[in-house]
């Protein structure tokens, strides 16, 4: 018998029965990633995908920001030339 109380098949020594036992275990964990892999895989696919669309808002949010600078610019120097100008009153209209 071997140690793990499991009795040793006739002709089997207790070091083929731990072998085989080796075996049926490396079986059951190679089953297990299989299954492990796929759900990883799905979760690292979301995960990317999420990073990604992150990543392109950002990047969209900047370029319209950028573009918006420059209508404000615009403004901006409008605002200065009224400014030299002075105030339209009906004084000096």
């Amino acid at each position: 018998m071997g140690d793990t109380g499991a009795e040793v098949p006739k002709g089997q020594t207790s070091t083929a029965a731990e072998k085989q036992q080796q075996q049926l275990r490396r079986l059951q964990e190679l089953s297990s990633m299989k299954k492990n892999t796929a759900r990883l895989r799905t979760r690292n696919l979301l995960t990317g995908v999420t990073i990604g669309a992150f990543v392109l808002g950002v990047f969209g949010y900047t370029i319209m920001s950028v573009s918006q600078e420059k209508i404000v610019d615009e403004l901006d120097k409008e605002a200065k030339i009224h400014i030299f100008k002075g105030p339209r009153t009906g004084a000096n209209s």
